[in-house]
């Protein structure tokens, strides 16, 4: 018997998502499971598994259109069966967004054209999949004027630039010719759906949740040599960082304070039962968080290799849904960018998230000598409705308990 496959909803917040492409056709056979279409969300491009196994018998909806969650999105079923006509599904294509939607130059046809002469053009705005078909057709994004929202460039403009002609980045580059500086014009600069989406949240988080911080500083020279020893051991492609051994050691503290690991109901609090660690991820246009489910429970090893993988494919546009939904407590590290303390936005509807400084040698005494020693900072924000400064704190001296005797996450 045809199943309707609908849009589904990736995110307790998602209200409709972009269709970005069809991976499989109509006439097409699919499996249960398997990669049916490319979905860009607020949060990330995801690519959405057929519920039904057999052939597309139908399209629903065309790629580029904005679906509402819950529409009707393909029809699956056996080849010869018989299956009813179905409405077109309600969907809108997207639309430039801004000033700029009102410019004669927006009305073109995608095309290639060349930047102006002395002009310097901003960030490329093209999605996941549009950068990745201009990279193998060797097409310059910058090149290529989007038909997308905000002027964004997606599949079909790459494709419709390579037929007609387009240039390929092995053509010789243009000359700019350096222009003295002078002052700019204001630019009304669209946002994109992450960025909205994240301003939502960010929003929401700061004007309805009473954060409070607790700073730490860690000794961290074990886990370093620690951290050494085991990539020594490993090899080059499972490789750990410092951030998998602060995922494994907060996911373990957590288990001790499980108030932080909790969801605020009104008049009660909901503890979660696992331990679902989010770890923030830079993709272009913002941040991504990606969900190592069970941290407690899985080896250090195992962790390393799941975060590397998703953070991959979160920077790809590739994650699957389950990747980012479902943390209950995150973590945001900036120790790559040289920053010794910073605090971070609690995440809704969790209870805390960890800011993560560099660790950084530094002079130390110890016992009237000094010396020289490597230190981490690291704050904790909290949901001062679940809980209080001295509970956090104590949760902050358990951490330091597992990341200054690193073996502890090992054994």
């Amino acid at each position: 018997m045809a199943e309707t496959i609908s849009m589904p909803k990736l995110g307790f917040d998602m209200a409709e998502g972009t269709l970005v492409r069809w991976v499989k056709k109509e006439g097409e056979s699919v499996n249960k499971g398997e990669v049916l279409a490319e979905i860009e969300t607020d949060k990330a491009t995801v690519e959405v598994e057929s519920t039904a196994a057999g052939v597309v018998r139908k399209l629903l909806v065309d790629e580029g259109a904005v679906v509402p969650v819950n529409t009707p999105i393909a029809i699956v079923g056996t080849a010869d069966e018989k299956i009813e006509a179905a409405a077109p599904a309600a969907v809108q294509k997207p639309k430039a967004e801004g000033p700029a939607a009102k410019a004669p130059l927006e009305a073109m046809p995608a095309s290639l054209t060349a930047a102006a002469p002395g002009i310097t053009t901003g960030p490329v705005k093209a999605s996941p999949l549009a950068k990745k078909v201009a990279r193998e057709s060797k097409v310059d994004l910058a090149k290529v004027r989007g038909s997308g929202p905000g002027g964004r460039i997606v599949r079909r403009d790459i494709e419709a630039a390579l037929a007609g002609g387009a240039a390929t980045s092995g053509v010789a580059a243009p000359v700019f010719t350096p222009v003295a500086s002078v002052s700019q014009a204001d630019e009304v600069v669209p946002l994109t759906r992450l960025r909205q989406a994240i301003a939502r949240r960010m929003t929401e988080s700061k004007t309805t949740i009473p954060h409070f911080y607790i700073t730490h500083e860690y000794k961290v020279d074990s886990l370093l040599d620690l951290r050494r020893q085991l990539n020594n051991m490993f090899g080059e492609q499972e490789k750990v960082s410092v951030n998998d051994f602060i995922v494994k050691a907060a996911a373990l503290a957590l288990r001790q304070f499980p108030n932080l690991n909790a969801v605020f109901q009104g008049d009660k609090l909901l503890r979660r039962g696992n331990v679902n660690i989010g770890v923030a991820v830079a993709v272009e246009g913002g941040l991504l968080t990606i969900v190592c489910k069970d941290a407690d429970r899985k080896p250090l090893r195992q962790i390393a290799a799941e975060v590397k993988a998703m953070a991959a494919r979160a920077r790809e546009g590739k994650v699957k849904p389950e990747e980012i939904e479902g943390s209950t407590f995150s973590i945001s590290n900036l120790g790559m960018f040289d920053v010794e303390n910073f605090i971070a936005i609690v995440n809704p509807p969790e209870a805390a998230i960890l800011a993560v400084g560099s660790a950084r040698e530094l002079p130390v005494a110890e016992n009237g000598i000094v010396k020289t020693g490597w230190r981490m900072k690291a704050t904790v924000s909290v949901d001062h409705r679940l809980s209080d400064g001295a509970e956090a704190a104590k949760f902050m001296q358990a951490l330091a308990v597992y990341l200054e005797e690193p073996v502890r996450l090992i054994l």
